[in-house]
């Protein structure tokens, strides 16, 4: 696998979460995590951020460990720092202690120069009927694009 064609992505979050702002932030990682990452064999299910002592952190994000790591191979659901600037973590701070949001991230990739990137955002918990109007909404749209295939 190109390790430009990795892109993971947090699909669960778009239909949970309303997402208001986005930040793309870069994460502190060992070796084998990179390598595992640059394979493909990374998960964002169940992920979420947290602001502590100024440092956003990501937790509960999943890395595979690498397959020909030794005895210093990671483990695979520990915390991750991500690197922002300072302002990026103010905001993102006090949008953390408002009620009914949350920092989660959205999409895992590798850049240009080989460094893995994550794209967070900040996102208000939908309600049950805000998720039924997205389901409609995507199977409209879905078999509006099926009409116009036909013709």
């Amino acid at each position: 696998m190109n390790p430009k064609d990795v892109n993971i992505k947090n699909k669960r979050a778009s239909y949970d979460y309303a997402i208001t702002d986005t930040f793309t932030a870069g994460i502190v990682l060992t070796g084998t995590e990179i390598k595992s990452i640059r394979q493909g064999k990374a998960s964002l299910v169940d992920t979420f951020c947290y602001v502590h002592n100024g440092e956003v952190w990501v937790k509960n994000m999943y890395i595979a460990e690498y397959f020909y790591g030794t005895y210093n191979n990671h483990e695979t659901r520990r915390d991750r720092k991500l690197l922002l600037n300072r302002k990026e973590i103010a905001k993102l701070e006090k949008a953390g202690k408002e009620t009914g949001f949350t920092i989660v991230p959205l999409r895992l990739f590798i850049n240009d120069r080989g460094l893995a990137k994550m794209v967070i955002g900040i996102g208000r918990g939908k309600k049950e009927y805000d998720k039924r109007q997205a389901i409609k909404e995507r199977e409209d749209k879905r078999s509006m694009s099926r009409m116009f295939e036909r013709r």
